[in-house]
């Protein structure tokens, strides 16, 4: 006998971290769905600063979307990489570029392990327990530029769809895993939230906590660089 077939997808849960990725999912999902059918979820995982997840939560506001925040922070709580609050080691301010020359791959010092697993199992849970009698799309933001190299690995295509697979067997098919800038670059993201009117002013990507972003580490030379290929300044102010 064949299995019945599935319901179409009708609601979705971001992994919202308050950047632009994840904002310009949550965007996509509240076009696709409706705001009173997305739900945004933030995760401390016991990072250095509470600046992202502030963010998340005025990004949530924007849209009138549910907001939910899950602590992961125990199952991290041995890690010293340099985004944990713990840590002594310092943020790297160069592009992830420098960061990975002089060897072929591996982790930058901001790779968090395997957070991303950690991140979607626990979202895929929390997803089934809201919309138990729905089939939900968990949108994650990752994207190419943060693969390359191998820097982080749990934002590659291969580890996303091998987590796709991995949650709809363990969800009896009613979660899937949306990841729509898995195999293009960050200015394309920015291109997408552009032409949506994503309110990129209330995001935050810096590893630093400060009051304003250093535009030194990583994540703020890609995020400036995106928002240049696109023609256009960053809206935030840079210290």
């Amino acid at each position: 006998m064949d299995s019945p077939a599935l319901p179409v997808a009708s609601c979705a849960v971001i992994l919202s971290s308050g950047g632009i990725d994840s904002t310009t999912c949550l965007a996509l999902a509240v076009k696709r769905f409706g705001a009173e059918n997305v739900t945004a979820l933030g995760v401390s995982y016991g990072q250095k600063h509470v600046r992202e997840l502030e963010s998340a939560q005025a990004v949530a506001k924007h849209y009138q979307v549910a907001q939910h925040m899950l602590d992961l922070s125990n199952a991290l709580a041995a890690s010293t990489n340099a985004l944990m609050a713990r840590s002594s080691h310092p943020i790297e301010h160069e592009s992830y570029g420098q960061q990975i020359q002089g060897r072929e791959e591996g982790p930058v010092s901001t790779y968090v392990p395997f957070r991303n697993g950690l991140m979607l199992s626990a979202a895929a849970a929390f997803a089934l327990s809201i919309y138990p009698d729905r089939r939900v799309l968990l949108y994650l933001g990752a994207h190419a530029d943060d693969a390359a190299g191998s820097a982080y690995p749990d934002c590659s295509a291969e580890f996303v769809g091998t987590m796709g697979r991995a949650i709809e067997l363990g969800t009896y098919g009613l979660v899937s895993l949306e990841a729509p800038f898995v195999h293009v670059n960050k200015a394309a993201v920015v291109k997408c939230g552009l032409d949506m009117q994503v309110p990129y002013h209330l995001t935050w990507s810096c590893y630093e906590g400060s009051s304003k972003p250093c535009g030194t580490c990583g994540t703020c030379i890609d995020r400036i660089a995106a928002f240049r290929a696109n023609g256009i300044d960053d809206p935030l102010e840079y210290a």
